[in-house]
């Protein structure tokens, strides 16, 4: 028995090995490739290690004023957006984990019925452009501000709550708003730090919204630049486009080195909130 559970360990660690390595793989070489020189790019010899180090092509990504620009947004639209979120579905996760309240179920029901069936595209769209927020900042928020699932997991924790913890408040005189602000949301720091990576996440890499939406270039955030990027460069034959005369940018490393920037900032969010993830997802999860 104890031959057979070691040899699945043995297995087992080989297949998450594997696993690591498959999703590893394309980070550093894209990490490679961005930081090798043009000569040994352009003839494909970089694989796991930069050849011909240089910095060239992050100075180029963090230079260029469309990119600068997009980053801002970007963070603009997370900041903003994860608060706003994190608050309208905490606040809504709040009253609907009181059963008292009235039409409870029938509230409930109407949100779940949203995790299956949807409006569409276009109706979505027409809402959006009727309220006249078509190139602004509120229609990368507004749409998408409310995740069901996020909503469902804060009204399961919520209602796990000990009522004598509320009662105690509401006898020193809190509202029901007071009790939320005061009481329940600094006994939520796990759950509200999951979902919040869950928005932050969305809304970074959140494309599709400002393709609908956004008209004016000025308010596109890193991810479209990024498409636009990688999907519609021009390169020539050789793999390189020339800027300012003789001087030669290669596509690939260009677009791997917009990746990597793009891609690390949310990445160093993690080991911040790791700790609160699977506590605060499993908590949001286990009562029905």
């Amino acid at each position: 028995m104890r031959r057979k559970i070691r040899g699945f360990e043995i297995v087992l660690i080989s297949i998450l090995f594997g696993v690591v390595l498959a999703t590893l793989y394309p980070f550093i070489y894209m990490i490679a490739v961005s930081l090798s020189s043009d000569v040994h790019v352009l003839k494909g010899d970089v694989f796991l290690w930069p050849k011909g180090l240089n910095f060239r092509m992050y100075e180029i990504v963090l230079r260029d004023p469309h990119i600068s620009r997009a980053y801002l947004n970007t963070i603009l639209y997370v900041v903003v957006g994860t608060t706003f979120s994190l608050l309208i579905s905490s606040a809504g996760a709040f009253a609907l984990s009181k059963k008292e309240m009235f039409l409870n179920r029938t509230f409930t029901l109407l949100i779940v019925f949203t995790m299956f069936f949807s409006g569409g595209m276009i109706p979505t769209f027409l809402i959006v452009k009727s309220y006249g927020l078509i190139d602004t900042v509120w229609s990368m928020i507004l749409p998408t501000a409310v995740s069901t699932w996020n909503l469902i997991i804060l009204r399961t924790f919520f209602s796990g709550l000990p009522k004598e913890v509320e009662e105690s408040g509401k006898m020193d005189g809190l509202t029901d708003i007071g009790t939320f602000f005061r009481i329940v949301l600094p006994l939520s720091k796990a759950v509200l730090a999951t979902i919040c990576l869950f928005y932050a996440v969305g809304i970074w890499n959140n494309f599709f919204s400002a393709m609908l939406y956004l008209r004016d270039a000025d308010l596109f955030p890193l991810q479209v630049v990024l498409r636009n990027l990688v999907l519609e460069g021009q390169a020539t034959a050789n793999g390189a486009t020339s800027i300012g005369g003789d001087q030669l940018i290669v596509d690939e490393s260009l677009k791997f080195a917009t990746i990597i920037v793009s891609t690390v900032p949310i990445l160093l969010i993690y080991p911040f909130l790791q700790k609160y993830f699977t506590k605060g997802t499993l908590i949001g999860s286990v009562k029905g």
